[in-house]
């Protein structure tokens, strides 16, 4: 007996200080820097999505002022009666995005669907309620404190953007309905069919970027899962849960209410369609045909979460990045053989593209040409000179491209040039060469920022360099 007693008691001691060296790991280790860094991406979050918001308002404004105008002129009692009212929504909505944002309930605020939002939210929390974790000091507290207000702040204009969301997908159908026995709206109403489309994929860029963790906030969210309490704390507190109404260790579900059980539905399909084979031949056909439509839809248009929002024209899928983010680092290398002029050299470059199309880009670069001597048994390097390139690509199919440049390349010295030809160097000899490549290149998936390709170009100016340069060339590289 004394033997379990003594088992039970070291195996809750060794619980204990399992909790507590996680508690002191993050207490030490948590620094400030976590919650500054919250709270500027956050505070940027929502300048971006309030920036955006207000100027979509004002263009829909400015619109449907114009469509009460031009409706005016046909038939003014259904214009006032179609417009005023809407218009003064609109501005409601520009006035609430530009001032501060009344509280909304916890489940509207959920409406914006960002689990990433409601982690972050709920780790400041779980910092702020549990003691001894973080190191009290008046510094750290304002922090927090301070984070934690940007989160809720963001929370309730994400909440807004819904609500504008909704009411433009509404807006539109009801505005379409309504004009669509008059002639000359319809330009009109596919330009404000575009700004909802833009907005909505604008704000799902900003997410994206919001989503980037910086070092402080994967060094904090690491040591926090160490800590069983937060784990338990995110899984009583998630949207996920508060879904399904999931408490404790999540394991059950207190209430289940408005949910069908699937004898339920089960019975409702036999209501619908009776009972028996040809019933469940019935349903399964449109089922399939109805699965098959919707991926259809998916492929289309991957990024919509509505319906609603489908657009009625073929969207540029590069309006919505910012310069930045069309911009395309990488660098290559390029192998050339010794001859009797030079000696073996490699070309390593770096550049820069932007992007100007989904399936196309167009750059500049830099190149460095180091010799490396003329074999195994002269190695020997040296400076051959550089070059300066530009290029444009093209997607043909899947991960094959089109590749174009022109390149102007530099060689400063001619160290390796035998004697017997230095008269002949030191007349017709080109310091600067100028190359025009067209190929093809084929690219790959190294990780999720680092993509590589492979290249195969051809120099139709070749013949013009003196000494002659190989027409084929072959780089590898990478871009991120």
């Amino acid at each position: 007996m004394k033997t379990v007693i003594i088992s039970i008691y070291l195996l809750l001691v060794s619980g204990r200080a399992i909790s507590q060296d996680s508690t002191s790991i993050a207490h030490n280790q948590i620094s400030k820097n976590y919650f500054s860094q919250v709270k500027q991406k956050t505070d940027k979050m929502d300048r971006r999505i309030s920036k955006q918001s207000e100027e979509v308002l004002s263009r829909f404004i400015k619109q449907e002022q114009k469509l009460k105008r031009k409706l005016g002129k046909i038939d003014s009692l259904k214009a006032n009666n179609l417009f005023t009212h809407s218009i003064d929504s609109l501005g409601s909505l520009k006035s609430r995005m530009k001032g501060k944002v009344v509280k909304y309930s916890s489940a509207l605020s959920q409406a914006s669907g960002d689990l990433y939002v409601d982690s972050l939210s709920n780790s400041i929390v779980f910092l702020k309620q549990t003691k001894g974790i973080l190191e009290q000091s008046k510094g750290i507290t304002d922090k927090l404190n301070g984070s934690l207000k940007s989160i809720d702040d963001l929370k309730d204009k994400l909440a807004l953007t819904e609500q504008i969301k909704a009411y433009i997908r509404e807006r539109k159908q009801m505005l379409k309905d309504q004009l669509s026995q008059y002639t000359g709206f319809s330009k009109d109403l596919q330009k404000m069919n575009k700004e909802a489309y833009y907005y909505t994929q604008q704000l799902k860029e900003y997410k994206e970027i919001f989503k980037d963790k910086k070092k402080a906030e994967q060094k904090a969210m690491e040591l926090m899962k160490k800590i069983p309490a937060f784990n338990e704390f995110m899984q009583k507190h998630s949207q996920l849960a508060s879904l399904f109404n999931i408490q404790g260790n999540g394991a059950s579900a207190q209430s289940l209410e408005g949910l069908q059980t699937r004898n339920q539905v089960e019975q409702l399909i036999q209501q619908r369609l009776g009972s028996g084979p040809n019933a469940g031949a019935a349903l399964s056909q449109q089922m399939s045909e109805a699965r098959s439509k919707f991926d259809e839809l998916k492929c289309k248009f991957p990024n919509l979460d509505n319906t609603g929002d489908m657009p009625d024209f073929k969207p540029k899928e590069m309006k919505t990045k910012s310069f930045l983010q069309r911009l395309e680092f990488g660098s290559n290398i390029q192998f050339q053989r010794s001859n009797k002029f030079f000696p073996t050299t490699s070309d390593l470059a770096g550049q820069v593209a932007y992007k100007f199309h989904k399936n196309g880009s167009a750059g500049l670069g830099l190149s460095y040409k180091l010799g490396m001597g003329t074999g195994f048994n002269n190695i020997q390097f040296s400076n051959q000179g550089m070059g300066i390139r530009s290029f444009m690509d093209w997607k043909i199919k899947g991960t094959i491209f089109l590749n174009g440049g022109y390149e102007q390349n530099y060689q400063p010295n001619y160290e390796w040039v035998p004697t017997n030809y230095v008269i002949l160097a030191s007349r017709v000899m080109q310091k600067w060469t100028q190359s025009g490549l067209v190929g093809v290149s084929k690219k790959y998936k190294i990780n999720s920022r680092l993509k590589g390709n492979a290249m195969i170009l051809f120099d139709f100016l070749y013949n013009q360099h003196y000494p002659h340069t190989d027409p084929i060339k072959f780089r590898v590289g990478y871009n991120f």
